[in-house]
């Protein structure tokens, strides 16, 4: 039996790619065994597929002064050390990273014993932390073609994201049961990330009275972000996070407000969701969600809305133009031909796993 290291995380979008490659590794007959953080959202999520989960130290790579900069280098050396422990007394054949700053200990350390790794960058730019993995890495893949450029051509795969299968096995009538909707009107899904979004639930909020005449909003407001203050909103339901019960979510909506990080926005593409994209601002992050949005824009999948020009009655009107017009995005998305993902990742991971020294 081959054996793989799965790591990534530190957001749910560094974790949720790893899960949907996990049928397809079982029945491939790979033993897995996860890599994260102490207590980080990966742990969280993957402890419900029954996986042997190891949890190192990690530090963040920020890009903004803080005390933390000065001590969390020492945590990244202490879980290279843990990491290389683990990798070196358990010997798998190959390594797969989603990437997240809790993925660069564990693919150098890989990388000083010979075990093959294959790296998965889901934004247009690479991260930090993919950016010091690219040396260590077999092989690359990621998920627009504008990407290809921007990596070693001999390790550059483009395979597009892996997405859970079940997202697409969703019932609409047990979603419209479980926000307590009719299914007379139509429903808005708002996605704010795993994190929350505070802009983007504020905007949401602050447009209820525009969009709850016309509409049923479903919101997923990340954790501790409930207003307990709208809890007996009619047609307003809100969740902090929900896990299986997503694909009934998306099956129930029509439309959906989102963020526009990738893995997001790839499962939007593969259930064909009309949508509104609102990134995180370029004064946020580094600007990738931003290129991401206006690619999916470019193509006819999305609205893009900047979160600095976000006021309720902007959003209110082009939700409504969003869904009058609905179709014409549903038909773009349907042309796009999405790859096969997990067929292409798991050549890749088989390939490195049959090469690896015995």
């Amino acid at each position: 039996m081959k054996k793989i290291v799965l790591t990534g995380g530190g957001s749910a979008g560094h974790v949720t790619p790893n899960i949907a490659l996990l049928p397809a590794l079982k029945e491939a007959g790979f033993e897995i065994t996860y890599m994260g953080s102490y207590d980080g959202i990966e742990k969280k999520l993957i402890g419900d597929f029954d996986i042997p989960y190891v949890g190192i130290s990690t530090g963040k790579f920020r890009r903004y002064l803080d005390v933390k900069n000065l001590t969390d280098p020492f945590r990244v050396i202490k879980g290279f050390s843990e990491a290389r422990k683990y990798l070196k007394s358990n010997k798998p054949d190959v390594v797969f990273s989603k990437g997240g700053f809790v993925s660069v200990p564990v693919v150098r350390a890989a990388a000083s014993l010979d075990i093959p790794c294959i790296i998965h960058e889901s934004d247009m730019t690479p991260g930090l932390a993919n950016k010091l993995c690219l040396s260590a890495a077999q092989k690359i893949c990621c998920n627009f073609p504008e990407t290809l450029k921007l990596l070693p051509a001999d390790k550059a795969v483009l395979t597009g994201s892996p997405i859970r299968a079940e997202l697409s096995q969703g019932n609409r009538l047990a979603g419209l049961n479980m926000c307590g909707f009719s299914a007379n009107d139509p429903v808005i899904m708002v996605i704010g990330g795993s994190l929350g979004a505070a802009n983007v639930n504020k905007a949401v909020r602050d447009a209820l009275p525009k969009l709850l005449t016309d509409f049923q909003v479903v919101h997923l407001c990340g954790k501790g972000k409930v207003d307990n203050l709208l809890l007996n909103t009619p047609r307003y339901k809100q969740f902090e996070y929900v896990k299986t019960e997503l694909k009934d979510l998306f099956a129930m909506a029509d439309i959906v407000i989102s963020r526009a990080g990738a893995n997001a926005i790839c499962e939007l593409l593969a259930l064909k969701k009309p949508n509104i994209l609102i990134p995180l601002p370029a004064s946020s992050s580094r600007g990738d969600q931003i290129l991401n949005a206006r690619s999916f824009e470019a193509q006819g999948f999305s609205i893009v809305l900047n979160e600095e020009d976000l006021t309720p009655e902007l959003l209110g009107d082009k939700v409504h133009e969003l869904y009058f017009t609905r179709q014409i995005y549903h038909d773009a998305m349907s042309k796009s031909g999405q790859m096969d993902s997990i067929h292409t990742i798991m050549n890749l991971i088989q390939e490195a796993a049959a090469a690896s020294k015995p």
